[in-house]
């Protein structure tokens, strides 16, 4: 995947986040009365400027594509016209602009429920919640758990995909919950879990506990052969049938993908059978950096009998009435599990190395494009609902810290005092750079890390 196109993705998932949550203070500014001076997406130098409407707004495209802005008509940011004083935003009631502030986090709930909406219309293909074997001494292999079962439920909440059951496993593992599973047989099983690890929660954290995606016996059948890649510098075909490697018998494609991973840079004789002959290949597999293990990978993929995949996959489809309930639900379920996240990192329960910055983003937006647009709108989704939260915390500069601000004027019945609104700018400035160089940081580091 080339950076320009993860550059490009980037780009409209940003400009569409953007734009929404933007829009969002521009609607309800103009719904309460208050002039909006300027829509801009990005900041910094504006590249492209037109005025438009009864107001003449400057609608702006600035250089720096990492946010936007609003600006309003207000006393403390210039001189306001006499006959336009009652359109001034810091004339407006309370109410009014705690309004106007909510209205942008509030537009990127929106924006996640419409597209989860369209996700469970349209139908999501998926994995079935089945595990695979569960490695021995494990929690689930001592709990009775087996190949083949088929998890329907996790401590009450249910688990239609695999992806389901991935997140609510996670969520069980963080708080330190006991974990109950609901099999689809009727069978209940109770997991003696044990600490998560929670250095880096995008790794394989569930096979600590024992649970592994199940994985049919798929013959060693070459069915595809990446362009460049290892395998086929070395002559690899599809239809190629691996026999051995080495000398070692190979029964199946996990045979041929583990001998594959323990030989990094290391060549492998590798015996096959094509059109009824046997010839041996050599091939030494690329050495790939994956979650700080060295591996080596050929670029090539098994043939797979479709209707081996069918038995696995399932579709999670609703009506457009139910669709929008469960978008409303899924929406609510991912703001309340980010800010656990958030909160479990401020209590250093959960570590600061799970915080993703720009880069990271970069590099999501381009692969679910990649992956079709079901991938992508349920990325746009999960980012909408982020930048959401993040805007309803309360730290000055930030959405939430204007929302904080008008509560304690409601309680107290005056505004906070300019040099208090001062203080706090420069605190949260302080707390967004701190923030913003910890997901930097982490960026780097799986960047270098592979």
């Amino acid at each position: 995947m080339s950076v320009l196109h993860t550059l490009l993705w980037f780009l409209v998932a940003i400009g569409i986040l953007v734009v929404v949550h933007e829009f969002g203070h521009y609607l309800a500014a103009r719904w309460a009365g208050v002039k909006v001076l300027r829509f801009s997406v990005g900041f910094g130098k504006p590249l492209f400027s037109r005025r438009l409407g009864r107001d003449q707004t400057e609608w702006t495209l600035s250089a720096l594509p990492f946010g936007g802005y609003v600006k309003m008509l207000d006393e403390r940011e210039g001189e306001v016209p006499a006959d336009l004083l009652h359109r001034a935003f810091n004339r407006a009631g309370v109410w009014r602009r705690i309004g106007i502030v909510a209205a942008g986090p509030a537009a990127n709930f929106l924006l996640a429920i419409v597209f989860y909406w369209a996700l469970f219309v349209h139908g999501l293909p998926a994995l079935k919640p089945v595990v695979g074997e569960p490695p021995a001494e494990t929690p689930a292999a001592i709990a009775g758990l087996v190949a083949g079962d088929e998890i329907r439920r996790v401590n009450g909440r249910d688990t239609p995909t695999f992806q389901d059951l991935r997140l609510a496993l996670l969520r069980a593992g963080v708080a330190t919950e006991a974990i109950v599973l609901e099999l689809a047989d009727g069978r209940t099983l109770r997991l003696d879990a044990r600490a998560m690890e929670t250095e880096n929660l995008e790794q394989d954290i569930l096979r600590p506990l024992g649970i592994v995606r199940y994985e049919p016996d798929i013959a060693p059948v070459i069915g595809q052969v990446v362009a460049g890649g290892a395998a086929s510098r070395a002559g690899f075909q599809a239809g190629d049938r691996v026999l051995s490697a080495n000398g070692a018998r190979v029964a199946s494609w996990q045979d041929w993908v583990r001998l594959v991973r323990q030989h990094p840079a290391a060549p492998l004789a590798v015996e096959v059978e094509r059109g009824g002959q046997r010839l041996v290949l050599t091939v030494v597999p690329d050495a790939v950096d994956e979650a700080g293990q060295r591996v080596g990978k050929i670029g090539a993929g098994p043939q797979i009998d479709p209707a081996v995949t069918a038995r696995l996959m399932t579709e999670v489809r609703h009506g457009p009435v139910a669709a929008l309930w469960q978008g409303i639900v899924k929406t609510w379920d991912m703001s309340v599990f980010t800010l656990e996240m958030l909160g479990r990192m401020v209590l250093g329960q959960v570590s600061w190395k799970n915080l993703s910055g720009p880069l990271t983003i970069a590099d999501y937006a381009g692969q679910s494009a990649t992956l079709g647009w079901i991938s992508f709108v349920g990325f746009l989704a999960l980012v909408s609902v982020s930048l959401g939260v993040l805007n309803l915390l309360p730290i000055p500069l930030l959405d939430g810290g204007h929302l904080m601000y008008y509560v304690a004027e409601l309680l107290t019945g005056r505004p906070v005092s300019e040099r208090t609104m001062e203080v706090g700018a420069r605190i949260g400035m302080f707390l967004l750079l701190l923030l913003m160089s910890f997901a930097l940081f982490n960026d780097l580091q799986r960047l270098i890390g592979g």
